[in-house]
């Protein structure tokens, strides 16, 4: 069973993301599906796997494993309201990967985090 906003990481902020991105010590990944991005845009620099393809994607044994994403480097996720984000969050956990739910793209934006569309 999942637990929508928890993982066994922990938690930081998505003001702190924004900072640890500006400095390159995150990879922000939003696990919204395609036609959510297209209406809002997304963290500038983000990675996009919306959540039914994290598993996939982030499997760094997979063929289909994202280069983006490096099980070495820290994760903050972000979907619309942090549910979909904690989902994934305990995935890339299991994966081995250190992943932060840090809420909504609404939260990101709040925290001054920069756009692109």
């Amino acid at each position: 069973m999942f637990s929508f906003f928890g993982s066994s990481a922990k938690r930081f902020t998505a003001a702190d993301a924004v900072a640890m991105a500006a400095r390159g010590e995150i990879t922000l990944l939003d696990v919204r599906e395609a036609g959510e991005i297209a209406a809002s845009g997304t963290a500038r620099g983000g990675v996009h796997i919306p959540l039914a393809m994290v598993q996939l994607k982030a499997n760094p044994q997979g063929p289909d494993h994202d280069k983006r994403l490096d099980p070495a480097k820290p994760v903050a996720v972000f979907c619309a309201v942090g549910g979909r984000a904690g989902q994934a969050a305990q995935v890339l956990e299991r994966l081995g990967y250190t992943a932060h739910n840090i809420g909504g793209f609404g939260d990101w934006l709040s925290a001054g985090g920069a756009v692109q569309r």
